[in-house]
């Protein structure tokens, strides 16, 4: 049985309830984005640390024991500051170590604001990644993958059992995708009941190209999205889930972002960071055209970057 289950992700929602925010859902009309049916957001950006990362984070740290070392991440930003919360408020010290090359201080201020000891490493974001490893086994500080443990997904599967409650019923959500943590939490949520469809860029296609030469494939995440959905490679729990259950993958170029940033922002004046903008920028480049009767979903994931770095 491919893990997590629905049931596992309804344990992960009653464990993390009262410690992560119930964010809003926003319907929009269909002319705002040139579209032939509405679309509805899941403003998840708004969440306690600014991404849904804090739901598997929280999930990881109660559901196994913490030692004495606390917990360390790798993380480009967003899972950092999760973690860096989650352990803060259970008690715990956290380390977090982010790529020197993907690092937005934005986002580093983040990690430190939220309690985070924050460790800039040199090299690629598998090298980081290679570090962040030893320095559990050196430490045995518990160590909190960005999206590879059940635990992980379980928790990141919450915003889709919410986003369900909320709206009433759901034909396709669009997703944007790193390591895959997201988007499997989402997909062992709703199994084969609803659409679910990966978006990418150019320089973070992981999951695309997964799709198309394995899941051994490796990836230096390059352009806009990088610190957001810039993981190497997928995840092997996620990649189990996301196999079987996620059918269509589309990949787009950084200007598609930008311009959907920016209509997000002419359309609601709400401002969410790159990785938010990947999956609606599937609708607003027409990459993906839904049918006049569907019930249309996409998740703003995050909203932890400069406000205008959209503009210009």
């Amino acid at each position: 049985m491919l893990t997590p289950t629905p049931h596992d992700i309804d344990a992960a929602a009653a464990r993390i309830a009262g410690r992560v925010r119930v964010t809003p859902i926003l319907e929009v009309e269909a002319e705002a984005f040139g579209l032939p049916c509405p679309v509805t957001f899941k403003l998840e950006h708004t969440q306690i640390t600014g991404s849904f990362k804090v739901r598997g984070a929280f999930n990881n740290m109660l559901s196994r024991e913490v030692p004495e070392a606390g917990v360390v991440a790798a993380s480009g930003g967003n899972h950092g500051a999760a973690v860096a919360h989650a352990a803060t408020s259970l008690g715990h010290r956290s380390r977090i170590f982010v790529p020197k090359s993907i690092a937005k201080e934005e986002k580093l201020r983040r990690m430190r604001q939220f309690g985070g000891e924050v460790i800039l490493t040199e090299g690629t974001v598998a090298d980081c990644m290679s570090q962040y490893a030893q320095a559990a086994e050196d430490s045995g500080a518990l160590s909190v993958h960005p999206y590879d443990t059940e635990w992980t997904l379980a928790g990141q599967g919450t915003v889709a059992r919410e986003f369900e409650e909320q709206m009433g019923g759901i034909d396709t959500i669009l997703v944007a995708t790193g390591g895959g943590g997201l988007i499997g939490g989402i997909a062992a949520w709703f199994g084969d009941r609803v659409n679910v469809v990966s978006v990418e860029t150019e320089g973070t296609d992981t999951l695309a190209r997964s799709l198309r030469e394995g899941p051994d494939v490796a990836i230096e995440a390059t352009g806009i999205a990088a610190g957001s959905l810039g993981g190497p490679r997928l995840g092997v729990q996620s990649w189990d889930v996301i196999r079987d259950r996620v059918k269509t993958a589309l990949v787009l170029p950084d200007e598609a972002v930008y311009e959907a940033a920016r209509k997000l922002w002419e359309a609601t004046r709400l401002v969410g960071e790159p990785g938010a903008a990947v999956a609606l920028a599937a609708l607003t480049s027409r990459a993906y055209v839904p049918q006049k009767d569907e019930r249309l979903a996409v998740l703003l994931c995050g909203g932890n970057a400069d406000v205008d770095w959209f503009i210009g």
